[in-house]
């Protein structure tokens, strides 16, 4: 299940409230700004800065 592109365009990095990017395999979104990856989990981006992994 992907993430529709009309909630894409209105999320933001809830950290630095930047732009955020699909991952290519669409289970996560990243913020370059942070440097943080917010995964997709069963459809849901969990957009809690807590829960980021940082991008290696």
């Amino acid at each position: 299940m992907s993430i529709s592109q009309e909630l894409l365009e209105i999320l933001v990095c809830p950290q630095c409230k930047g732009d955020i990017r699909l991952t290519e395999n669409q289970d996560g979104l990243v913020c370059e700004r942070c440097r943080l990856l917010y995964e997709i989990r069963d459809g849901i981006p969990i957009m809690l800065p807590e829960e980021a992994k940082p991008l290696a």
